[in-house]
């Protein structure tokens, strides 16, 4: 396939435009135009580099791409190799951040929510980001605890009251713990995201709410995944999802 026409597909099926986030989303860095061949990753590191060079690939599809706001602007070191080898193989980078974590199907809210088997699903916080849903039954924070272990594949680490069952559960993936107060708001019994900071622990103690901090990679690995299974199924273009391992 034509590259435009796939940065085309994702635009439409990501509703990308017009978004406010901290990265630019879509081309990142431009690579050969015929594309035969896409890798799937979260984030753009050099090692998902390295494979997609060795799987001869023409383009990289990830979470998180490049230039960040408020990152330094200059090409050097890390991101001058990374940058470099992907000019030298000429191959494309292509990123989405909130639109991949915002898609209603397959992003990364959706795909968690689903493993979850949360109902009654409403969007709250800031962009209407994050999303609230019902359990199918009461359960323990050791049961959630198990269900989160199971599906991510790490346990996650829990703080706030233990003892209370849970049923409505708010979620947001990745760095997103600050929806927690939002989540506490609406009286929600728990709220998980991938990462916590010391601040965390104490507003989920004083606010009533559990929260449960299961990893910024392991929550995002799925909208990426479940994107490149969708470009698979529409065009005749081989995709290659590959994880690479990152404990936080």
């Amino acid at each position: 396939m034509h590259r435009s026409d796939l940065v085309a597909f994702c635009d439409d099926v990501l509703a990308s435009s017009g978004s406010p986030d901290y990265a630019p989303n879509g081309l990142q860095v431009e690579g050969r135009e015929r594309i035969a061949h896409i890798v799937t990753g979260v984030t753009a590191c050099q090692e998902l580099i390295d494979v997609a060079i060795d799987l001869r690939a023409d383009a990289i599809l990830v979470h998180h791409g490049f230039f960040w706001k408020n990152e330094p602007a200059p090409i050097v070191g890390m991101k001058y190799r990374r940058i470099a080898a992907l000019i030298k193989h000429d191959i494309n980078l292509i990123a989405y951040h909130l639109p991949l974590d915002r898609q209603p199907e397959f992003g990364n809210n959706a795909a968690l929510a689903d493993q979850l088997g949360l109902t009654e699903r409403r969007l709250f916080g800031a962009q209407e980001l994050a999303v609230a849903g019902t359990l199918p039954d009461s359960c323990t924070v050791d049961d959630l605890t198990a269900r989160l272990t199971e599906v991510l594949g790490r346990p996650p680490l829990v703080v706030g009251p233990t003892n209370r069952p849970l049923r409505q559960i708010g979620l947001c993936t990745g760095g997103a713990q600050d929806y927690i107060g939002d989540a506490a708001a609406l009286g929600l019994d728990a709220y998980i995201s991938g990462e916590i900071s010391e601040r965390t622990t104490h507003v989920a103690r004083e606010e009533g709410i559990v929260y449960f901090a299961a990893g910024h990679h392991a929550t995002e690995r799925d909208g990426v995944r479940l994107l490149g299974d969708r470009i698979a199924s529409q065009f005749d273009v081989r995709v290659t999802f590959v994880d690479i391992d990152n404990p936080v």
